[in-house]
């Protein structure tokens, strides 16, 4: 059953689903291993949507998947590039295109919008970026992009909390494990006020893949799948979604 269909259920019966929780696995595509990771998060644990990178050398295997199981809402994850932390600040590992030219950011984003439907075969359900250039100077090329497609952006639309809570790193990328704690995840559970909120995490198995956010993401796997975390959605009556579920009409009708 959809988590759509599922919330339908819920009202039926009478039951309050004022509060609604997307959690959603950014980096989809990265590897074959991150791709193994988000898989468990979201068929053992509480994962209910992905982040695709389309540029990524295991895309294709995260959009077989995608297309074979639609309980998994996918969206787009734009990658314009990756900074890394030294002693000094941040340095760029890549850079597609640079940031602040408005006119290559554009024509990048309906490169990877493309490619997006040709390999997952339907439009993204939303669309966040790697490393949240999409809340830089760009800004404004990708608040056009999605309400032209009438679907969420990350930290953008006002019908859906941001929440980036639950991550295992701190300024310039000093280890944080309390954040990806079960203790961290279920408090940010509690804390899910009215409305629809979406937690970002990372879950995936990093052996295949040059990142400075390696073994965290095992860590958070751990925590996606522990049994706590679902209990704590249940006694707090949360609905799990996707952005499937609350975007466009879909937002109407489950409101």
């Amino acid at each position: 059953m959809k988590h759509g269909d599922v919330v339908s259920l819920l009202q039926s019966l009478g039951a309050d689903v004022s509060r609604r929780l997307i959690v959603n696995a950014d980096d989809f595509g990265l590897s074959a291993g991150v791709n193994r990771g988000i898989i468990e998060a979201h068929e053992r644990g509480i994962v209910t949507s992905a982040s695709l990178m389309v540029r990524r050398e295991a895309a294709k295997e995260a959009a077989t998947y995608a297309r074979a199981h639609l309980s998994l809402g996918v969206g787009l994850h734009v990658d314009l590039g990756e900074w890394e932390p030294n002693e000094t600040g941040w340095v760029a590992r890549y850079e597609v295109v640079p940031g602040d030219d408005l006119r290559a950011v554009a024509n990048e984003v309906a490169e990877q919008l493309a490619a997006f439907r040709r390999l997952v075969g339907r439009q993204p359900t939303h669309i966040d970026s790697h490393q949240h250039v999409h809340l830089g100077p760009a800004r404004q090329v990708f608040v056009e992009v999605t309400n032209a497609l009438a679907i969420p952006l990350r930290a953008s639309d006002d019908r859906i909390r941001y929440c980036g809570d639950f991550y295992g790193q701190a300024r310039r990328g000093y280890p944080y494990p309390e954040g990806i704690s079960i203790d961290q995840l279920v408090k940010i559970i509690e804390g899910v006020p009215e409305g629809v909120t979406e937690v970002a995490c990372h879950p995936g198995y990093a052996d295949d893949v040059e990142t400075f956010y390696r073994t965290e993401r095992a860590v958070e796997i751990a925590s996606l799948c522990d049994p706590r975390a679902r209990a704590a959605i249940l006694a707090a009556g949360i609905a799990l979604c996707s952005f499937a579920d609350v975007g466009g009409n879909a937002f109407e009708r489950n409101a």
